[in-house]
């Protein structure tokens, strides 16, 4: 009777045992049509939809639908697809879902697209049921790695006009992945079920439940209460909280997002640049490199990683963390260095300094705020009479992204973070740093119009060199030269912080995303 009792216990206090995994996600999904880039869409899509290449929790390329791939040439790669792959509606995947999803993608418009990762995507060949075939439009040594980020969708179930309701309705929202769609409620959770016909093995969770809890003090206490098994973005202030807890289990990585000051170096005059009258200079000198590297030897990165954020970050300086790709071993941090920054502010003729306002969110991640204060202090400390404006995300992101035809980014200096989706140094210059081309798909989130031909070049060379070895060795070169000109000033790289129920374990990711694949009972 003991034994049964015990028994009992354990079913009740194991979600591996009742079958269904509730997670809670600070950032609610607005959309479930693949093929529109946003992460925390992302996030629950890649348990429904598969792309050709999958990541480990470092983003690096691993097998997914494509069980193998081969260069033939340099404009074309070959994908073998793997055998016995089946939709959730127990249709076969063949090479036509493939080039279906390539060109839906690849055509896709608006604000959040995968323009970037596709634009050297030229064409695709069908060579039979498990093979394609895709030709670029040049050299494409990191093919495989920005295919990462497409997912397949069943040709049959979208047709050509799908809708986003179509796909949150579940009628389109037919993948090949571990989990199939079965619900979605805007502003409150979506609900997968586990999938009959997974090519992999099965999974322990029969349902995930995604529950959105924007507030972190709410989300850490539905997980101490048992409301929910797992959360993410628990914030460094509420580490210890998770932590002390003999009910749950507290998970942290570096992560891949790097927060970065961008700099309005494109614009003659930059409208957040005043002289002592408050008035714009009539000279920009966020287009000295000089000015730009005392920006940079004004931050303390350590203090704003460990104070700021609470512990919750790693100093950077530099692209990529450890681990990834286009990361440079031994690359130094900037230096903590006030008189050298006054220094060279008065060497490029601002020995009073100048005004500025810097713009940040106020609510994108814990510590943003905080973070953006400090700055604006270390700023003034080295003669830059900084202000600070911390203001909404749907707001910074509107003023920021404006569009050409409305002037362009409206700030000086502002504050955000960045990660590519496939993890690559080069991929994050191409959106950020890379000069802006919006017919070729570069630079489209270079925010402060940087523009230098050494590093277009490079970027360039980057795309065109098949070598492995050879494309590495550029990469680096390359984030040596974003260094070396403060073209933009990194500042650190934010950690993630899960926290599980005490029987679960989570393998963290650099993405930050909450994968249920990931999840499991400790043992």
């Amino acid at each position: 009777m003991k034994r049964l009792l015990l028994a009992l216990l354990v079913a009740c206090a194991a979600p591996a045992q009742a079958q269904t995994l509730r997670i809670g996600m600070k950032a609610a999904v607005d959309g479930s049509d693949p093929h529109q880039s946003y992460s925390p869409n992302r996030n629950v899509q890649m348990h429904v939809y598969e792309s050709l290449v999958n990541q480990d929790q470092y983003l690096q390329p691993l097998p997914g639908l494509a069980e193998s791939w081969r260069v033939i040439d340099d404009t074309t790669w070959e994908f073998r697809l793997r055998d016995g792959v089946a939709f959730h509606d127990g249709t076969p995947l063949t090479a036509a879902d493939i080039a279906f999803s390539l060109r839906r993608a690849a055509d896709a418009r608006g604000l959040r697209t995968y323009s970037a990762q596709l634009r050297s995507f030229a064409s695709v060949e069908e060579v039979d049921a498990r093979t394609v075939r895709i030709r670029t439009r040049g050299p494409a040594p990191l093919l495989h790695v920005n295919l990462t980020t497409i997912m397949i969708v069943s040709a049959a179930a979208v047709g050509a006009n799908a809708t986003e309701e179509d796909f949150n309705g579940g009628r389109a929202a037919v993948g090949t992945g571990p989990y199939r769609w079965v619900r979605f409620t805007p502003g409150s959770d979506v609900t997968l079920e586990r999938a009959p016909r997974h090519w992999g093995p099965p999974e322990p969770w029969q349902r995930v439940v995604f529950r959105f809890i924007p507030n972190d003090s709410a989300r850490v206490s539905a997980l101490l209460a048992g409301d929910v098994d797992v959360v993410d973005a628990v914030p460094p202030a509420l580490y210890g909280r998770v932590r002390s807890d003999q009910r749950s289990r507290l998970h942290t990585a570096t992560s891949a997002f790097n927060l970065y000051m961008y700099i309005d170096s494109g614009r003659e005059r930059s409208p957040f640049v005043t002289g002592a009258d408050g008035q714009p200079l009539d000279r920009n000198p966020l287009q000295d490199r000089r000015v730009r590297l005392a920006l940079s030897h004004a931050i303390n990165r350590a203090a704003l990683a460990e104070r700021a954020m609470e512990g919750g970050a790693e100093a950077a300086g530099q692209i990529a963390p450890q681990g990834f790709m286009g990361h440079v071993p031994g690359l130094p941090i900037p230096t903590f260095d006030p008189p050298r920054a006054r220094a060279l502010l008065a060497e490029a003729g601002y020995p009073q300094g100048f005004g500025l306002t810097i713009h940040c969110t106020s609510d994108r991640f814990a510590g943003d705020g905080r973070t953006c204060q400090a700055l604006g202090q270390m700023l003034t400390a080295i003669g830059i009479r900084t202000e600070v404006e911390a203001i909404p995300s749907s707001i910074f992101f509107r003023r920021a992204n404006r569009a050409p035809a409305a002037g362009g980014p409206e700030f000086s200096v502002s504050m955000s973070m960045f990660a590519s989706t496939t993890g690559a140094a080069s991929e994050g210059m191409n959106n950020i740093l890379r000069t802006y081309n919006p017919d070729l798909s570069h630079g489209p989130a270079n925010r402060g119009r940087y523009s230098d031909a050494t590093l277009d070049g490079l970027l360039g060379q980057i795309e065109r060199t098949m070598d492995d070895a050879q494309r590495e060795a550029l990469t680096q070169q390359a984030v040596r030269r974003v260094m070396e000109e403060a073209a933009i000033v990194p500042i650190f790289f934010v950690r993630s912080g899960w926290g599980t129920a005490r029987n679960l374990t989570l393998i963290p990711r650099g993405d930050q995303y909450t994968m249920a694949t990931g999840i499991r009972v400790a043992r």
